[in-house]
């Protein structure tokens, strides 16, 4: 009777899933562990790139002001606040912030914390550091923890549409029959409104938040040629704008930070007279100033005068006579008046020297300016918290930077030149990008 029941029990086979189950009950374990332990350093990863691209973003934005201990320890409370060091150790020191150049071209950053750049910012979570990422079931099989670390580089840039183009907050309109050689840009963070007739060179960009917003003629793009392929999306925070008031008390103190290198002598000259202004009245290599005018009071710039190599700041409407000249000049004024700057016919701003180094001259004005007369640009910038109005002369825009925070409203009949160089005086608010 035993053998039988023995043999029974043998051949029964009602069991076997069991241990199958079993089995897969271990597999599973196993492998949903290590999905698991997986899944956190994955999480892990993904939070430390987090905080490394917000601390590589605010290094940089406050290197821009600071100095480079400051911009660090801007960096180190930004990284406590998203990772809190009482939570997840120290996954960043000051030591991890380092400043320089990026080459893009080989893929290498090159620290020098004299200069700004680039930053690079290395975060951890290491063993080396007490605060690994630790797992749950792999612990089991003897790997206790993994060591997880990102790194994140940014670098300043300035927009090709601030070097050479026009550039608003409002409206761009551009009239009829103007050529816009490869390179130059026309941008509104409104729309642009383009007249018949013009001619848009491959690789001119026009761009605005919607393409679509463009205003046209009834003719659409049929009769600007070129135009389609130019139309971009895109919009700017105009950071130059924000600090133009700065940047013209800057220069009145005297401090070194937007000064040109022609200036020689950095303590202001006073002038006694604000009429008909010369190159007799106006030396090269100083700062002068003129901070008496009320109301619509004007600061002449003699016609026929060319002024070189100074920095004239003042509270007057500015206004040049006929065939004035600016050459390794800036002129600043913090009238508020659409017309703050203005001037006679063939005012030049810049020298006329096809796109050479040297010789350009920059306008700012925290109102508006009006030339109603053939304005030459070579190489310069104008600058304004308002409206730009012009009427330039038919191939006298050759190297021009035009920014407004209100419209920018041109002439027909004109080509614009890009330059590509020559414009390495020009005022600028760096932006930045990640790199990598």
């Amino acid at each position: 009777m035993i053998k039988l029941r023995i043999n029974s029990f043998r051949r029964r086979d009602d069991g076997a899933m069991t241990v199958f189950g079993l089995f897969m009950f271990v597999t599973m374990v196993v492998i949903g562990g290590l999905a698991l332990d997986v899944a956190n350093a994955m999480m892990a990863r993904t939070q430390l790139q987090v905080a490394a691209d917000a601390v590589a973003h605010a290094a940089l934005y406050t290197r821009e002001t600071e100095n480079a201990e400051q911009a660090k320890i801007t960096a180190l409370s930004l990284a406590e606040v998203n990772m809190p060091s009482s939570k997840y150790g120290t996954v960043l020191t000051a030591n991890d912030i380092n400043f320089g150049y990026w080459d893009d071209e080989e893929r290498e950053f090159e620290i020098d914390n004299a200069v700004f750049d680039s930053v690079f910012v290395d975060v951890s979570r290491m063993q080396s550091t007490a605060n690994p990422v630790g797992t749950y079931f792999l612990r089991f099989v003897g790997i206790d923890r993994w060591d997880v670390r990102r790194g994140s580089v940014f670098e300043t840039y300035i927009p090709t549409c601030f070097r050479e183009g026009f550039v608003a907050e409002d409206v761009v309109d551009i009239q009829s029959n103007n050529s816009y050689i490869n390179g130059f840009c026309i941008h509104s963070n409104t729309h642009v409104e383009v007249n018949s007739n013009n001619f848009f060179e491959n690789g001119t960009i026009v761009s605005m938040p919607d393409k679509r917003d463009i205003i046209l003629p009834s003719s659409g793009l049929a009769t600007n040629n070129g135009l389609g392929d130019s139309l971009r999306d895109g919009s700017y925070q105009i950071r130059i704008l924000n600090r133009l008031a700065d940047i013209i008390d800057s220069l009145e103190a005297g401090e070194d930070t937007y000064m040109p290198d022609y200036i020689n002598y950095t303590a202001p000259v006073a002038l006694a007279s604000r009429n008909n202004l010369d190159e007799t009245d106006l030396s090269p290599g100083f700062i002068y100033t003129f901070n008496g005018c009320s109301g619509n009071q004007k600061l002449s710039i003699k016609g026929g005068s060319t002024i070189q190599a100074v920095v004239l700041i003042t509270n007057c409407k500015i206004q040049y006579g006929a065939g004035a000249a600016l050459e390794n000049s800036l002129i600043a004024t913090r009238n508020t008046g659409a017309s703050s700057q203005t001037g006679a016919s063939s005012v030049r701003v810049g020298r006329d020297d096809s796109c050479a180094t040297d010789g350009g001259s920059q306008l700012l004005t925290l109102g508006g300016m009006d030339f109603p007369s053939d304005l030459q640009v070579f190489g310069s910038q104008l600058i304004a918290m308002d409206d730009i109005n012009f009427a330039a002369n038919a191939n006298g825009i050759e190297g021009a930077s035009f920014i407004a925070g209100g419209t920018i409203d041109g002439t027909s009949n004109m080509t614009m030149g890009f330059c590509g160089n020559g414009m390495e005086r020009n005022l600028s608010a760096e932006y930045f990008r990640l790199v990598n």
